[in-house]
């Protein structure tokens, strides 16, 4: 059997049933997109190493009980949760004495990691969004990133409000089903979707 011509999907498939070199085309189909990843952020071989290590032995062990349903959403996901978690363990631990943060004040969340998280929302983001016809991508950049409303976008495009309602509707569907598994995905409803 040829393994490096199988799906995903495929390969998962063998691997829940103990394959090891399906395991090992999976490895190899993935791992330098997942250390470059790692790296990008960590700045440090070893440790990026280390991460996609333990990224597909976490797989490996729990082949039999994982639900994936998108390999690429699944491994992407998996990778930044153990950046951050990473991330986290480097931070060195602060001890505050007295009133840190007064009621008055808002709690202010560790900025570096908040810029992380959005710069892979909005790769992430833009990986779905190509997905869509050119002319729907338009109208939802000009909604929910230009701000524009929908009687504005219409008479940009010379179309009808109800257009454009219909085509940030089917952007917004796509979305929906493409972050439907991952971590982003509340955030993203939040900060974006749902905009008043």
């Amino acid at each position: 059997m040829l393994y490096t011509s199988l799906t995903d999907a495929e390969l998962w498939n063998a691997v829940r049933n103990n394959d090891e070199v399906a395991f090992t085309a999976l490895f190899e189909r993935y791992w330098v997109r997942l250390y470059k990843l790692a790296k990008g952020y960590l700045k440090n071989q070893e440790t990026s190493e280390e991460l996609v290590h333990d990224i597909f032995l976490n797989i490996w062990n729990r082949r039999q009980t994982l639900e994936i349903e998108s390999f690429p959403t699944f491994m992407l996901t998996a990778a930044r949760y153990q950046v951050y978690n990473r991330m986290r363990a480097a931070k060195p631990l602060t001890l505050v004495l007295g009133d840190a943060h007064p009621e008055n004040e808002p709690f202010h969340n560790n900025e570096g990691e908040d810029h992380l998280i959005e710069l892979e929302l909005q790769q992430e983001l833009q990986q779905y969004l190509i997905q869509l016809p050119k002319r729907c991508q338009e109208i939802f950049y000009l909604s929910r990133v230009k701000n524009l409303s929908n009687q504005e976008i219409a008479d940009s495009f010379g179309v009808s409000k109800r257009t454009v309602e219909n085509q940030i509707t089917v952007a917004l569907k796509h979305l929906r089903s493409c972050l439907k598994y991952t971590s982003t995905a509340v955030v993203f409803f939040r900060l974006l979707l749902f905009r008043h």
